[in-house]
């Protein structure tokens, strides 16, 4: 009996020091998992939108690997890989899907309707049929969007003060975005107003640049404006190679084009969309629902000029328009 007694003292004792190490033990299996969902190929440089993620998640104090848990999948350039990517993340589960661009949030809308989406870059989320609208977006999708009105407009009036002599403009769209085919019929009125002729030019992929090139040379257009897209973004080097090639001073989206070789850019900066993508987040592992969170909208634009292009080109940019710009590069 007595012994009895002390082995049930003693299992009682070994089981109440046991039960506090259980109980630490437990948030660490538990922690948040976030599926990230990238265009390019891992390692991300550093800089890059999932870097600038994580930039975002530390800034809230979140600790990878102690508090949160990332599970990229990156598509290596392959659009045609975002639905198995985004099923992949589905099936883990996740508890949140950050896509890198429109095609990746349609992919993750697809493969689910219960785990919140949140887009780091969109561009038109209702016309795309991601959301319902920017206000109240509805289902289980939120983020930010880059699209704005009258972003286009506003490149063109940049590119005919930076290029004054510019009389016909090459807008290149890709055919297969619904946030193209208004373009260049919804800047018509800015064209006239500067005296520009607008030319619209299809590319539907790098296999396609070249004739792209090819048709902008027979239209006579002395200057681009390359719309915003991921296709565009993922291969600018390439675009931007045969416009210099072509003697096409180009205006485009984002100052990462403007790095490699657009005489002008105009736009939000992606990689700090990227990181307000954590704030979103953070409310909704807080309890928040992404009906409830509207799409914000970009509210910073950066005029970055580069005049290694514009040498190159033989051009002088006013000192009255190179004042205006947020960074040059040299």
């Amino acid at each position: 009996m007595w012994c009895s007694a002390v082995g049930f003292i003693v299992t009682l004792i070994l089981s109440m020091l046991a039960a506090p190490l259980a109980a630490d033990a437990q948030p660490a299996g538990k922690i948040p998992r976030i599926g990230v969902l990238r265009a390019g190929v891992p390692p991300g440089e550093p800089g890059r939108g999932a870097d600038r993620f994580r930039h975002g998640l530390r800034d809230l104090g979140y600790v990878e690997g102690q508090t949160i848990a990332l599970e990229v999948r990156w598509a290596e350039n392959q659009p045609e890989r975002w639905p198995d990517l985004a099923t992949d993340l589905v099936r883990l589960p996740v508890d949140i899907i950050v896509a890198g661009d429109t095609a990746a949030a349609l992919a993750a809308k697809h493969a689910t309707t219960t785990i919140p989406i949140v887009m780091a870059v969109s561009f038109d989320p209702v016309r795309d049929g991601l959301v319902a609208s920017l206000a109240r977006p509805g289902g289980n999708i939120t983020g930010l969007s880059i699209m704005v009105p009258e972003l286009a407009g506003k490149r063109l009036q940049l590119l005919k003060e930076a290029v004054p002599t510019i009389a016909r403009v090459a807008i290149l769209v890709n055919p297969t975005l619904p946030v193209h085919e208004r373009v260049p019929g919804n800047i018509e009125r800015e064209a006239r107003a500067l005296g520009v002729q607008l030319q619209r030019v299809e590319a539907g992929g790098p296999d396609t640049f070249e004739a792209a090139f090819a048709a902008m040379g027979q239209g006579g257009a002395d200057a681009l404006l390359i719309m915003e897209g991921a296709i565009f973004a993922r291969n600018r080097q390439r675009l931007l190679d045969l416009a210099r090639l072509h003697r096409l001073p180009t205006m485009s989206g984002g100052r990462h084009f403007a790095e490699a070789g657009s005489l002008v850019s105009y736009g939000a900066d992606v990689r700090e969309l990227c990181q307000r993508s954590a704030v979103l987040v953070d409310k909704i592992l807080k309890g928040a629902k992404p009906s409830d969170l509207p799409v914000e909208r970009a509210d910073k634009f950066y005029l970055v000029v580069n005049l290694k292009t514009a040498q190159a080109l033989g051009l002088t940019l006013s000192p009255t328009f190179l004042v205006q710009a947020d960074e040059v590069i040299r």
